[in-house]
């Protein structure tokens, strides 16, 4: 591994994770519609598709953004939640027999396979709105003025949308059987993968009080393009090498459906150095942030050595 992976950072981590983790399912529990609401079927079959497990990077990212610029306040709850809703909805229909027809994700059944899937359709649409009534609700102590709200609105939409999520998924439904070289690749998962990582940096930055013009902003946008193709590239590789006991989903699914990714185009080895490249180049963009981006700083190493 790179020398650039201090180890403090990586120790910084994974000391922080559980507290993390435990305040990001807080926040989602907080703002999901209890199962027992009417109707009662969907917003039980949202709550199995939000809190069924995840490793919660994407809140995860928005909270330790809040802390690599000193604010760790309850103004990133609603963001850390709605980011995770959108990406759980994204699953979700990901899953479906018409887009990648998957039966296994986070180690249980999916949801249209737990439920069914029209309601499965719903939930992802359900999410999709919760997310964004989510960022509008005033519940913390020290709000975002309503301008920030509004552009934090604006960038999540933004970045799930055409030109981002969604987008990403169109081309990677059209690249199903074609060659894609590398430029290719890697704008089908900048798109994505990376856009929604980088709405929750985005995110972070303004519900701390930052603008996302500001040099600290940019820095951390950088850190976060680099991160978000790291993470997919490395996706790839569990793919093809990982334990489907371990990733909790059917491994070699892109190359059963004919799916371009990194280690068909590059080779494993080539694969796993380029996503090493990228993580160094997120710490990187990371210099003129002190300790209180050590999180961030190990979450750049966490993603190239997760096993799941």
């Amino acid at each position: 591994m790179s020398a650039s992976f201090d180890p403090t950072t990586i120790k910084a981590l994974e000391e922080a994770l559980p507290g993390l983790r435990e305040r990001a399912e807080n926040a989602l529990n907080n703002n999901l519609p209890a199962a027992t609401a009417h109707p009662t079927r969907l917003h039980e079959a949202m709550r199995y598709a939000v809190l069924g497990g995840g490793k919660r990077m994407r809140p995860i990212l928005v909270y330790a953004t809040g802390q690599a610029l000193g604010y760790s306040g309850p103004a990133l709850d609603a963001p850390a939640a709605a980011v995770e809703m959108i990406h759980a909805y994204s699953l979700v229909h990901d899953d479906l027999p018409a887009m990648d027809d998957d039966d296994w994700r986070r180690g249980q059944p999916t949801c249209h396979r737990a439920y069914d899937e029209p309601t499965a359709i719903l939930v992802g649409d359900s999410l999709h709105s919760q997310a964004f009534a989510t960022l509008c609700q005033a519940n913390a102590e020290d709000q975002p003025t309503p301008q920030t709200r509004v552009n934090m609105v604006a960038a999540l939409a933004w970045a799930i949308g055409s030109r981002g999520m969604a987008g990403g998924q169109a081309i990677d439904l059209s690249a199903v059987g074609r060659s894609l070289d590398i430029a290719e690749l890697e704008d089908m998962h900048i798109h994505k993968t990376g856009a929604l990582i980088r709405a929750s940096v985005k995110l972070g930055v303004l519900a701390s009080g930052y603008s996302s013009d500001s040099e600290a902003a940019q820095n951390l946008d950088r850190y976060a393009k680099c991160v978000g193709l790291a993470f997919q590239i490395h996706d790839d590789v569990l793919d093809v090498a990982g334990d489907v006991n371990t990733i909790g989903k059917s491994s070699g699914a892109d190359a059963a459906r004919d799916k371009p990714t990194y280690p068909a185009l590059l080779g494993l080895r080539e694969s796993r150095e380029l996503a090493e490249r990228l993580a160094s180049d997120a710490i990187t963009a990371l210099d003129d942030l002190g300790e209180g981006a050590d999180i961030l700083r190990g979450l750049a190493a966490y993603c190239i050595q997760r096993q799941a």
